[in-house]
């Protein structure tokens, strides 16, 4: 086992910043750290690199207690998201650093440095770059950098604090791609701190989504995205329609449509709301006499691999999304203003109201 954090909790004053949380990193595995501000992720984080010490709780790195250890005695690499380089320092010397403040008697020698610093640099794509200065170079190349010295004091473990926030997008996404083949590479138990979805769903193997100081969920992204556990989850990872109503033994009322929910069989009339993504909204210029709700269409964007609509309800003037292929679009010939006939594919079904909107917006 690479990490292991069992019953963990942290306060700040009267701020509950981590609640009684566990989380396991196996060696090799990539595990992102995902949600809105506040959630208590760098919080989660800084605890496993000894930067924080928790109230309650204890952490394991490779199956030895490290709860009281600080961080320079934990053998953590962590990759911070303003690179945190010397200026002063070319980059062999950035990266070098870790090596020569070691003691004496566990510090290499001089050709050993050199040896290391210039295979990291090559495994960061970086060689010819060795002589230059951080001012010398790209967002891009700098946070490389910052991988490369986090990488060269061979941690046990690697941790990284939104380690592309400070980028632009064609750089982040560049970057992302080569850290997940750069990790399948050294294949070290690695956290990675995100509030950006797309971000954690290509990088990690699994997701860990944290909301007010809490693990909602963790699982692979496809499951995660695919069958969240808890409204939270729903609303948090991506566009959702909220369909409110009744449910009573397994079957949902919304509006017009009635819908199977199993997972219901014991409720009995209660306040649901049904969720459904985007892409799983038909639209039809016909009710073809199957259960459907009325909308008018309110906006299209045509731009993207696929066409966006936002619909607003006849019934009650809410405003719906939905997802359709350009074929699909192109059949239909939709135009702003029109009315059309809108029913979710499938839709999940959670008794009681949404959450608040603030606790899932970043």
């Amino acid at each position: 086992m690479g990490i292991e954090v069992r019953n963990v909790s942290k306060t700040f004053g009267s701020f509950e910043a981590l609640k009684d949380v566990s989380l396991s990193v196996s060696d090799g595995e990539l595990v992102a750290l995902l949600g809105p501000s506040g959630s208590g992720k760098t919080t989660l984080l800084r605890i496993i690199a000894g930067l924080e010490f928790p109230d309650h709780g204890t952490i394991l790195l490779n199956s030895e207690d490290a709860s009281l250890r600080n961080a320079s005695e934990r053998s953590v690499g962590f990759v911070f998201q303003h690179y945190a380089l010397f200026r002063h320092m070319t980059v062999f010397e950035n990266i070098a650093f870790g090596l020569r403040v070691r003691a004496r008697s566990v510090r290499p020698s001089k050709e050993k440095i050199r040896e290391k610093v210039m295979t990291l640099l090559k495994l960061v794509q970086l060689d010819p770059l060795a002589h230059r200065y951080p001012a010398q170079l790209s967002g891009g190349q700098r946070q490389r950098i910052a991988l490369a010295r986090a990488l060269a004091v061979e941690p046990k473990v690697l941790l990284l604090d939104e380690p592309f926030g400070a980028l632009d997008a064609r750089v982040r996404k560049e970057l992302r791609m080569w850290l997940r083949r750069l990790h399948d590479e050294i294949h070290v138990a690695c956290v990675f701190v995100t509030h950006d979805q797309e971000e954690a769903m290509e990088v990690s193997d699994r997701v860990a989504i944290m909301d007010q100081g809490r693990i909602e969920q963790i699982g692979t992204p496809e499951s995660v995205y695919d069958h969240p556990a808890n409204p939270f989850v729903y609303s948090f990872l991506g566009t959702v329609n909220l369909f409110h109503g009744r449910v009573h033994s397994g079957k949902a009322r919304i509006g017009d449509l009635e819908v199977d929910a199993p997972e219901h069989n014991d409720a009995s009339d209660s306040p649901a709301v049904g969720y459904a993504r985007p892409h799983e909204i038909d639209v039809a210029r016909e009710r073809n006499g199957s259960e459907s709700i009325e909308a008018v269409i309110a906006y299209i964007q045509t731009a993207g691999a696929n066409v966006k609509l936002q619909l607003k309800r006849t019934d009650n003037g809410q405003l719906l999304e939905a997802e359709l292929s350009k074929d699909r679009h192109r059949e239909l010939n939709l135009k702003t203003g029109e009315h059309v006939y809108v029913k979710p594919r499938q839709v999940r079904v959670f008794i009681g109201e949404p959450p608040e909107p603030l606790n899932y917006q970043i």
